[in-house]
């Protein structure tokens, strides 16, 4: 996908609006209402207190920091709404969003499952099909995005 000028403040915004909303994802469904994993469970298993105070700190410390990113992500939005000349697409939006769910979930796999194996989408099974998934979920939502956002220069509002 070529970008013009005029796409890049809205689809940045969508990019990183994407990772932080993919991060909130992944640490409400996966650590907190499935409890299938936390930031440290492959290295701190959740069979003592001590531990679960651990795993809830660092996955503390990952909500601040995907809450932070979603925060970088409303000043972009704000800024291009400022910006002249700005295309205004809900397709590039949402694209951008999409994309940047999916580079969350590459990005987060690849350290954090594969590297440096602090955790597992199914920590009960270990490195498994489900980590893959994870990972291929996450190509999945870049190529719709980017393509979505593609189509979105069509219907943009100046």
């Amino acid at each position: 996908m070529k970008m013009r000028h005029e796409d890049r403040p809205l689809l940045s915004a969508g990019l990183v609006l994407g990772v932080g909303m993919g991060g909130f994802v992944d640490g409400i469904v996966f650590h907190q209402i499935f409890q299938l994993h936390n930031m440290l469970s492959a290295r701190r298993p959740a069979d003592t207190l001590t531990n679960l105070e651990i795993n809830m700190v660092w996955d503390g410390l990952f909500h601040l920091l995907t809450w932070t990113v979603t925060l970088v992500g409303i000043g972009l939005l704000f800024r291009a709404a400022r910006a002249p000349g700005v295309n205004w697409s809900a397709r590039l939006l949402t694209g951008g969003m999409l994309a940047g769910w999916g580079l969350f979930n590459v990005v987060e796999g690849l350290i954090d499952h594969f590297l440096l194996g602090v955790h597992h989408v199914v920590e009960r099974l270990g490195l498994s099909i489900w980590d893959y998934a994870f990972l291929a979920s996450g190509v999945l939502l870049i190529i719709l995005g980017l393509g979505l956002a593609g189509s979105g220069k069509a219907e943009a509002i100046r």
